[in-house]
């Protein structure tokens, strides 16, 4: 076929397949993010040793990085609104990336300034990835029709297995080999090197150069919201306040909030406490511990990829918008709560098997952003996905410190799982008894 017949079959109508690029950067990108978020989780078994600090202590800076990721979530959707994805969400990625390498300067620092800097340094971090998921929904509600939504939402929102999959024994074997400081290096040089990149690939599905108006029209008609970069929204007003407003009153939003931030439970004990209670509960190696935490991860990014494409599969076979997305969630959430049996276990491979069961039903179940997609109102996606992830991240503030108090009062981690399972019930419940019907919501004129 010559080159002008290619032409004209493109024109013609032959879609292209942008979309899968785009959400291919978008797993990178949030892979790359979760990576940064564990690093002191990893670091941590090292550093508790090197500067003396306890669990509490411990569960404080862990907390540090939500502390500032939930303030930043509302001012980080409004700018997205404003100003973007791809510009505003560049400037994260490079912003976090450069505060996670400073971390690695606390191994020189007396063990109190250790501890307010490390605290102040992740804070930072959590300033600068604030924009990240609203970005991930927002992108994913301008490039994917309502069908491909699920999917899409569980392909990103899966990396957080991804990266305890290919970066848990990657930062485990730097410790091990080298320093935990060199940990943080790795990672904020991965992160500027990605932040490049990014420039380079991300366009609204409108200014797109290699999208053709075939790929454009399936996306447009399918319900994506393709123009969404063109309708900038202005400074916080009372207008603003207003819109805010409806959604915090609104009864189904509501329900996938509290939902939200009891999934957040179970991803924050993964991201902060779970290689510590390998080390310690467990008695493993932190070399072990790194290879051991990537089984379960594994099996939560095979869960996350099949949650999204139960979910879209059963829209695709006339299931409603509504039960599509609870099925796999409510199912999921009840699976999740197998990992209580640990405290009933002994043998290593036991809790491990249990842990990857558990995760793998997290996984399945952690479909919020596709829900976002679904409800978020045209006008204000990125705020509206601002305020889903405000409440979901408080999870990350109070998770550690919980679980550090448990910890340091029992001298043991049952009680941590027991919260930690009794959280996934209440996601069954606000999506079986609080959440209704699935849509999107109709603004008012505030």
């Amino acid at each position: 076929m010559t080159q002008s017949n290619t032409t004209a079959s493109i024109i013609a109508g032959k879609p292209s397949h942008v979309r899968y690029l785009i959400l291919f950067m978008l797993f990178v990108v949030t892979t790359v993010n979760y990576a940064d978020r564990a690093t002191l989780s990893i670091a941590g078994s090292a550093m508790k040793g090197e500067l003396n600090l306890d669990p509490l202590t411990m569960g404080y800076i862990f907390s540090a990085f939500s502390w500032a990721y939930v303030l930043a979530q509302l001012p980080g959707g409004w700018l997205l609104d404003r100003f973007g994805s791809k510009k505003i969400y560049m400037w994260s990625i490079a912003l976090w990336s450069i505060f996670t390498m400073l971390q690695a300067g606390v191994t020189w620092m007396s063990t109190g300034a250790a501890v307010v800097s490390l605290f102040i340094l992740r804070f930072i971090v959590g300033l600068a990835e604030s924009p990240s998921f609203p970005a991930n929904g927002r992108i994913v509600a301008a490039w994917f029709p309502t069908n491909e939504r699920g999917t899409a939402s569980a392909i990103f929102n899966s990396a957080q297995y991804f990266a305890a999959v290919l970066f848990t024994p990657l930062m485990a074997w730097i410790v091990h080999a080298y320093s935990w400081h060199h940990v943080f290096t790795v990672m904020g040089v991965f992160g500027l090197v990605l932040a490049a990149i990014w420039a380079k690939i991300i366009y609204s599905p409108k200014d797109h150069p290699m999208i053709n108006k075939a790929e454009l029209d399936h996306i447009e008609q399918g319900g994506g919201l393709v123009d969404m970069d063109n309708r900038k929204v202005a400074a916080p007003s009372t207008k603003g306040r207003g819109y805010i407003k409806q959604l915090l009153t609104n009864r189904m939003l509501l329900g996938v909030y509290i939902g939200q931030y009891c999934i957040n439970v179970i991803t924050y004990f993964f991201l902060t406490w779970f290689p510590v209670y390998l080390v310690q509960e467990r008695g493993m190696s932190i070399l072990k511990a790194g290879f051991v935490a990537s089984i379960p991860a594994v099996c939560g990014f095979i869960g996350g990829v099949m949650g999204g494409f139960i979910s879209d599969r059963l829209i695709k076979r006339g299931f409603s918008v509504t039960w599509a997305r609870k099925i796999p969630i409510v199912g999921g959430m009840l699976l999740s709560m197998t990992m209580i049996l640990c405290n009933y276990v002994q043998a290593q491979w036991m809790v491990v098997a249990i842990m990857a069961l558990a995760f793998f039903g997290k996984g399945v179940g952690a479909l919020g952003w596709a829900v976002v997609a679904d409800t978020a109102p045209k006008q204000i996606v990125g705020l509206s996905g601002g305020l889903f992830n405000t409440f979901g991240n408080i999870a990350g503030i109070t998770t550690p410190i919980v679980i550090g108090y448990i910890v340091k009062e029992t001298g043991s981690f049952s009680g941590a799982l027991v919260f930690v399972g009794i959280n996934a019930l209440i996601t069954v419940i606000s999506y079986l008894v609080v959440v209704k019907e699935i849509k999107r919501v109709e603004l008012k004129d505030a």
